[in-house]
């Protein structure tokens, strides 16, 4: 048996986003159902090189397909300005749940943005006003270029909004986008104001508050992935309908993580895990909620989902490199 070695461009071109839609929501299906194995991220801490090592193992079964793998991923944020390369690399090692025979070796940092795309998208389809042709963005670093593809499958996006520090950034969103959607750069509030929020920025003090946004506007809290990172006003999220994909972490490392351990906000404030809406527990957005949140901290287990869809689209197309990582014949 041979391994299949997949680069950047190959995870790009197989990631169908409306299958790794697909398969993510299938995947938040599997984990509230407890059809997973998801065992807490782990970290090595690398003060010394001023980064960290994080693992992220995950196995699923769903009706269909069942699938394992690990993430290992890391953030070195001085990267880009002494050694050329990006903050965060990643490599997914996606294997046969029944043999253990590693499937592929596949770019995780591509794989990464496409997840967390979908998952955006998944979380939209429940919470967003069903009628949404509008979408703001608040940062416009590469994570800001899959919350676009991925949200206007499953709604009828038109109009763009991107609010960034960084002209430039702004630039290069427009330019990639600006033949297929009506993209403007504007103010974080002008963003808000859309039917959905994607907010894509490491920052600890919150930049989005509660007159920043729409009555009826759908957020998706994607940038904060550890302690004190912290976008949306405590104000804003007290107002919210609340729904996470995972407790663990997202009082550890997600949105709510601050205001949570300050006491600004319990459990009761939580409506529920984005798993309950997909199995059909919870409710989603109804007629009486204003605006909703949803605090994405990324799980392994969507990691391993996507996986899925981009081997088995690569074997279908017969892209890739084959290579023979493991002696058969012993």
């Amino acid at each position: 048996m041979q391994t299949l070695l997949l680069d950047s461009s190959d995870v790009d071109e197989h990631a169908a986003l409306a299958d790794v839609i697909d398969a993510v929501e299938q995947a938040f299906g599997a984990f509230e159902r407890g059809d997973t194995q998801m065992p807490a991220k782990s970290y090595i801490d690398l003060p010394q090189y001023n980064g960290d090592f994080r693992s992220m193992p995950a196995y699923l079964t769903t009706d269909e397909w069942d699938a394992a793998g690990l993430k290992w991923v890391n953030v070195h944020p001085d990267n880009p300005a002494e050694y050329d390369l990006p903050t965060v690399l990643g490599t997914m090692i996606y294997s046969d749940p029944e043999t253990a025979f590693p499937l592929a070796i596949m770019d995780g940092t591509m794989l990464t943005m496409k997840r967390t795309g979908a998952a955006a998208a998944v979380a939209t389809d429940y919470l967003a006003v069903a009628d949404a042709t509008t979408l703001g963005i608040v940062g416009a670093g590469v994570q800001s270029y899959t919350q676009l593809e991925a949200i206007s499958e499953i709604r009828p996006i038109e109009e763009v909004v991107v609010a960034d520090l960084d002209e430039d950034r702004i630039e290069r969103f427009i330019e990639a986008f600006g033949d297929e959607f009506d993209v403007r750069a504007g103010s974080i509030s002008e963003a808000g104001h859309c039917d959905v929020l994607s907010t894509v920025t490491p920052v600890e003090d919150p930049i989005v508050g509660l007159e920043d946004v729409g009555d009826h506007t759908h957020v998706n809290a994607i940038g904060a992935d550890a302690e004190g990172k912290h976008e949306l006003a405590d104000e804003l999220l007290q107002a919210a309908r609340i729904v996470i994909d995972d407790h663990e972490q997202c009082t550890h490392s997600g949105e709510i993580n601050v205001p949570y351990h300050e006491g600004v906000l319990t459990d009761d404030d939580i409506h529920g895990e984005i798993g309950e809406l997909v199995v059909g527990t919870k409710d989603g957005r109804t007629a009486d909620i204003g605006v909703t949140v949803f605090d994405s901290t990324g799980l392994a287990i969507q990691d391993v989902a996507a996986a899925h869809v981009v081997y088995e689209n690569a074997r279908a197309d017969g892209d890739g490199y084959d290579f023979s990582l493991i002696d058969t014949d012993r």
